[in-house]
This record gives C-alpha cells, structure tokens and sequence, in this order.
C-alpha cells in the first residue's frame, strides 16, 4: 500500500476518534469557565520573535525561530501566556479581565510520552487584581474541571516562587527538577557551574521548607469554595516552576497527591509580564492544561 510523506518529528496528524475526544474535553474545560465568566480569545499563531524572547529563561532555546521573505525574524508562539501579554497591552481591555484560549503551541524539544513538538493548550488566565482570592479562583477552576472529566484524585500542587527569591535562578530550575532526576546529578551539574556545597544544600532540606504566608491564604480561599487540603489540593516545597516569569503563587495539577507524578496542568501568578509590553505593572496569574497529557489521564469512559 502506498503512504503518503511522513510528518516531522514531534508532529502528528490526530486521527477522528482522538479528534473527537479533544474536542469533547475542550467543551466541557470552556463551559466551567464561561459559568465563571471567562471570555474567549484568540491569538495569531506566529509573533515576532522579539515578543517571545526574553520571557522563558532557558527554555528559550526551544522557540522556532524563522525570517519571513522580507526578512522580519518571526516565531511560532511558544505558550499563549506572553500573546496574552502583549494582548492586553495592545488593546488595554476593562480589568480584571478573564480570558480563556485554546490553541497549539510549539517548541523544538525532544518528542516523549505525552509531549510533542506541537501541541494543543488550554489557558484561562485572571489579569488586573493581585489579590490572592484570584489565585485561588484559577486553582479552583482547575481542579472543578478535572473533577467534571472524571479525575477524582486529582490534586493541585501550590507553593509560592517568592521564597525562591534570593537563590540563583539555576539552584530554582534543579528544584524543580528533584522529582525527575536524581539529586547527584543535579548537584553535579550546579558544582560544573561553579556552585560550592554550601549553595546546594537547599538540595537536601527542601521538603524541610515551610509554606509561605501567601500559600497558606490561598488555601483558605481554596477551603472557603469547599476544597480541602489533602484532598484537593496540597503543599509542594519542592514546587518551583521552571519559567522566569512567575512572581507568586505557582501551581501544579498532579492526577493524584503524588508531587512526583507528572502533572497534567500548571501555572501561577506573574505580576510583571504584562508590564514588559504595557510599561505599567498588570498583575496577573493564569493555568494551562496541556492536552495531551491530560487526556491520558482520563477514565477511558470519559
């Protein structure tokens, strides 16, 4: 039989029955979040790439990058955090603004389980309002809209970036590695960076961290929408996120109360994005469920 040409790596064509299923999971994420009042957005796929740099970090190095015939230097979105971004500072809407988008994004990353080239989010973000009642709305929404397709055990993982703040942004990123990669390696790493034993040795005492005032707020916030700890939602000391633009409240959605399983959403607070492009601080803090990975978690009656 002859096969049409091959796709490139990390990029697939979905076939009807899992097309069907998207769609399904994507209707039922949008109608929690419109009964919330979030409003949809749509952003272009393709931005300059000076939108884009700047905002990740090390994960940087995973944009597609390309010059267009007249030689502009374009890229394909890497998230629909930092479009949202330079949306508000382009169109300056009426705050607290709640938006939610669903669309692909892209990154040049080896293709594993549950992660492609490209792939589909669903972002919903709150912008305007620092108040950490907004935290606890987005997290509450996630974990609603997992409940509703069926993941019963699911529980949203919190911790707060800010007390990260006065340690070197390549100890944070091992932190957040420490549920994936070994602690030698890791410490091996930060040491052929120049790091001694003494600024490593957060390493080690991590689970000894204490949560955070802010952290310890939004859950009583999440206890006051009728979630519980333990249950719905838990503390991560280990928590840390690898983006560069989180500033508070940080968040991992876990198909059970295990820190270490992979999560199937995630996001948090980032107070000083928006004010990149608008020149003006816009608080703001928003969740992503990566399709993909959040479908296979789903119940197989789902």
């Amino acid at each position: 039989m002859q096969k049409g040409p091959p796709t490139p790596k990390g990029f697939r064509d979905i076939q009807p029955d899992l097309a069907r299923k998207h769609r399904q999971v994507l209707n039922k994420i949008a109608a929690v979040l419109e009964e919330s009042g979030f409003v949809p957005i749509e952003t272009p796929t393709i931005e300059f790439s000076s939108t884009l740099k700047g905002k990740y970090g090390e994960e940087e190095r995973l944009i597609y990058e390309f010059k267009d015939r007249g030689g502009r230097e374009l890229a394909l979105r890497y998230d629909l955090t930092v479009p949202l971004a330079r949306y508000v500072a382009t169109y300056n809407p009426k705050l607290p603004f709640r938006r939610y988008q669903i669309g692909q994004v892209f990154r040049g990353e080896n293709p594993q389980a549950g992660r492609w080239r490209e792939f589909t989010q669903f972002d919903f973000d709150s912008v305007g309002s620092d108040a950490l009642v907004e935290d606890a709305k987005i997290a509450a929404i996630a974990i609603k809209s997992a409940r509703i397709l069926g993941l019963d055990s699911a529980q949203m993982a919190v911790n707060d970036r800010k007390v990260f703040a006065n340690i070197h942004i390549d100890i944070v990123r091992a932190i957040d590695k420490l549920h994936k990669v070994e602690i030698g390696v890791l410490e091996k790493e930060l040491k052929g960076k120049g790091f001694k034993d003494s600024d490593i040795e957060i390493l080690k005492n991590i689970d000894k961290t204490i949560m955070s005032a802010d952290v310890k707020k939004v859950f009583a916030h999440l206890e006051e929408q009728g979630l519980k700890q333990n249950r719905d939602f838990f503390f991560d000391p280990t928590l840390a996120r690898g983006l560069d633009y989180y500033t508070g409240t940080i968040l991992e959605l876990k198909p059970s109360g295990d820190p270490a399983s992979l999560s199937i959403g995630a996001g948090g607070r980032y107070d000083n994005l928006i004010g990149i492009f608008a020149k003006k601080q816009v608080p703001a803090v928003g969740f992503s469920f990566g399709l993909d990975r959040l479908i296979e978690s789903l119940p197989d009656e789902t």
